[in-house]
C-alpha cells in the first residue's frame, strides 16, 4: 500500500502537470472504486480548473474553483498524465480529460481507492475530520505522542500507526522509526518515556525524509506510461530482514506480528 511518502511524491509528480489546467470531460469505465463515484461527475467538474495539488495524510486533494476532488490511491492506485489518445489498460478507470489536450488517468487494479468531490472545506469530510497532525507539523512532537499514550497498554507501533495520534506512518516507517529510536515495538505506548517519544518523533521525521527526498528521482514518470514511484530505494535497516544480521549489532533481525501486521526488529537494539 502506497504510503505518505510515495503519495507526497505523486503530489510533486502529478501538481505541474495539472496545475491551473480546465477539466473539460471526465471518462469513468467503473461506476465507483472503494464507494461509487459522486452522480453527475463529469458535470460536477467539466468547465472547473485545478488550482493546487495538495496532500492531507494519505489524501490527494485536486483544489478547484468551487471545491475539491479528493482522491486516494487506495492499495494498488497510480496516477499518470497522457494523451487522451494512449489506449486505456483493463485497470485504466477514469480519465480527467483537460483543454489542452492531456488527460490525468487512474490506473486502480484492486478498486481499493477513492474519487470523491465536496464544495465544502475537505477538512472537514468525514474522511479528513479526525485525522491527527502530520508528521512535520509544529503540531506533532514527542510531548504529544506521550501525554496521549498514558494509559493505554497496546504496543506503541500500532499506536504511533493510528491515523488519529499521527498521520503518514505505515507499517514500513513504523518499523523503521522505531529501530532508529531503539524502542521495542512491543512495548506498551503508556510504557514508553517522554525522552524516548521524543527520540521517535525525530526518527519518523528522519525515515520520511529520507523516503521523499529518495522519490524525487521518479517524478518525471508521471508523464510517461507507467506513473509508478515504487517504494523508495533508501536503505531499509530492519523491514523485510528477517533472519539477517543487524546493521548495528550483528544480531539477527526478527519478525512478529502486531495489530495484524508484520513487525521487524533487533531485539539487542530496541527494548
Amino acid at each position: 500500500m502506497p504510503e505518505l511518502p510515495e503519495v507526497e511524491t505523486t503530489r510533486r509528480g502529478i501538481a505541474p502537470l495539472v496545475e491551473g489546467k480546465t477539466i473539460v470531460s471526465v471518462v469513468t469505465r467503473v461506476v465507483g472504486l472503494r464507494w461509487p463515484f459522486p452522480p453527475h461527475l463529469g458535470a460536477i467538474l467539466a468547465g472547473r480548473t485545478i488550482y493546487t495539488v495538495e496532500r492531507r495524510a494519505k489524501y490527494l486533494l485536486l483544489r478547484c474553483d468551487g471545491g475539491t476532488l479528493i482522491l486516494h490511491l487506495g492499495m494498488t492506485g497510480h496516477l499518470r498524465v497522457v494523451s487522451p489518445r494512449v489506449p486505456p489498460g483493463c485497470h485504466d478507470h477514469v480519465d480527467l480529460v483537460f483543454a489542452d489536450g492531456s488527460c490525468l488517468r487512474f490506473n486502480d487494479s484492486r478498486r481499493f481507492g477513492a474519487l470523491l468531490w465536496t464544495s465544502d472545506d475537505p477538512a472537514l469530510h468525514p474522511l479528513l475530520a479526525g485525522l491527527g497532525p502530520e508528521p512535520f507539523d509544529e503540531a506533532m512532537s514527542g510531548e504529544r505522542l506521550y501525554r496521549l499514550s498514558r494509559g493505554r497498554k497496546n504496543a506503541v507501533k500500532p499506536y504511533i500507526m493510528d491515523q488519529r495520534i499521527l498521520v503518514g506512518v505505515g507499517n514500513i516507517y513504523a518499523s523503521e522509526a522505531l529501530f532508529r529510536a531503539g524502542i521495542d515495538p512491543a512495548r506498551a505506548a503508556g510504557r514508553v518515556g517522554l525522552v524516548r517519544y521524543r527520540r521517535l518523533t525525530a526518527a519518523i521525521r528522519e525515515v520520511l525524509d529520507a523516503a521523499i527526498a529518495a522519490g524525487g528521482t521518479t517524478i518525471r514518470d508521471f508523464s510517461d506510461s507507467e506513473g509508478r514511484p515504487g517504494y523508495f530505494a533508501i536503505q531499509l535497516q530492519v523491514y523485510g530482514r528477517t533472519g539477517e544480521p543487524c546493521l548495528h549489532c550483528g544480531e539477527a533481525i526478527r519478525q512478529r506480528r502486531l495489530g495484524q501486521r508484520s513487525t521487524y526488529f533487533c531485539r539487542f537494539c530496541q527494548h
